[in-house]
């Protein structure tokens, strides 16, 4: 058989379309060339020179974490989110006190949103004082009841000596009632993306329906840090004085280590000893949770123990900035024959001291990018791998919008599609 002849009408098609695309080459050509087709290439991240310190710990493998007396635990990095140790990190416990934490932070959104004032008088109600005051066997403030104080001042009561009263008081300031308060708490708790949690009071005393887990904690504690540093500073006052009485700030870790700034104790007979934690040394931040631990001292003990294992061994690493090109492709059938990809926000990652320059990025993206694109569309998505399991991955987005071009480029950027075709 004539090979030519088991060909011709591949030919025949072939050049029925070439001098289609011949009529309108000149047209297309004037507006601008066509893209090449391009396979996508491995994002690259330029490993940082570790310190000179950090070069006997290269070689050297991460021990385990340290053991830890309480019922569950998390140690996460601030910046990256990244959980670096911990032992049922979901599972459900009653948060105590550290509550009043998620409570300080719907006070300060609803200060920056105009709601209420720092220097706003709140009246220490007799439903306030009968509930969390000195009468109970909870924590208290002592500020008088039936008598008014500045929010800012009352805050503090709450923050430093824990102060349930003054956790009501609040509650009852900003949104009316404690019950109405408790709905803007699981609101805001689930901007925060604490997924596992639901909140019935502002103090933390047990309900079957008040919990939290020790990730949705750890998120907790993290947002308080970004979101509003200044009434996040409040967890670091040692003491408070309300009239004659001055309470320390039962969290002992201020006292223990200097790099510790927060965040709030937790007890109750349902719930053991609590402690959520946070330390910053030079640009790194960790906060560790313990909850269900056997007393004041050894959760104290525990959580720096963690803090202390996570700055030595643990790193954190931005490889990619927001908004800047991480890579440049091709795009078929636009106005513009390239777009810029990029990641939305910076992509951190945190690892063991000396593994940044094992770290294997790649990207995932189409074979082909058509337009029209808007800006922000995901288009693929860049991935980081660290001995073979993936530590990061974050959608790989349009930096700026690619036009549809007009009729004869779209036409013959579709012959060359089919041209090239497999």
């Amino acid at each position: 058989m004539n090979p030519s002849a088991v060909s011709r009408p591949v030919a025949l098609r072939r050049l029925a379309l070439v001098a289609l695309a011949t009529a309108t080459v000149g047209f297309a050509l004037a507006q601008d060339p066509a893209p090449q087709p391009t396979v996508p290439q491995p994002a690259a991240p330029q490993p940082a020179a570790p310190p000179a310190s950090e070069a006997l710990s290269e070689a050297m493998p991460v021990p385990p974490p340290p053991a830890v007396a309480g019922t569950a635990w998390l140690l996460m990095d601030d910046a990256s989110g990244q959980v670096l140790a911990s032992h049922n990190p979901d599972q459900r416990v009653e948060p105590a006190s550290i509550t009043k934490v998620l409570t300080s932070y719907v006070i300060a959104a609803e200060m920056k949103a105009g709601k209420v004032k720092a220097d706003d008088q709140v009246m220490m109600t007799e439903n306030a004082w009968r509930k969390g005051g000195a009468g109970t066997d909870g924590s208290y403030s002592g500020f008088p009841v039936n008598q008014t104080a500045p929010l800012l001042e009352m805050e503090k009561g709450m923050v430093v000596q824990s102060g349930n009263d003054a956790a009501i008081a609040l509650a009852e300031h900003v949104a009316g009632s404690e019950d109405a308060f408790a709905a803007l708490m699981n609101a805001y708790a689930k901007r925060i993306g604490m997924t596992h949690s639901h909140f019935v009071n502002a103090h933390g005393l047990s309900d079957p329906n008040h919990y939290s887990t020790p990730r949705d904690l750890a998120l907790l504690g993290r947002a308080m840090a970004r979101d509003f540093p200044v009434e996040y500073g409040y967890n670091a006052i040692k003491e408070f004085t309300v009239g004659p009485i001055t309470q320390r700030n039962r969290n002992l870790l201020l006292w223990r280590d200097p790099s510790v700034d927060g965040i709030k104790t937790g007890h109750h007979s349902g719930a053991g000893y609590c402690l959520l934690a946070s330390a910053k040394r030079g640009d790194q931040r960790l906060v560790s949770v313990v909850m269900g631990s056997t007393s004041e001292a050894q959760r104290a003990t525990d959580s720096l123990a963690l803090l202390n294992w996570g700055f030595r061994f643990h790193e954190t690493h931005r490889l990619y900035e927001a908004n800047t090109a991480i890579s440049t492709q091709k795009v078929w059938k636009g106005q513009e024959n390239e777009v810029q990809l990029g990641v939305a926000a910076p992509l951190l990652v945190t690892l063991p001291r000396g593994k940044y320059a094992q770290l294997k990025p790649s990207m995932d993206l189409p074979k082909v990018l058509v337009a029209p694109i808007a800006k922000g569309q995901e288009l693929g998505k860049v991935r980081v791998t660290l001995d073979g399991e993936v530590v990061a991955e974050r959608p790989l987005v349009a930096l700026q919008a690619v036009e549809e071009a007009g009729f004869f480029k779209r036409l013959w950027h579709e012959f060359l599609m089919w041209w090239n075709a497999d």
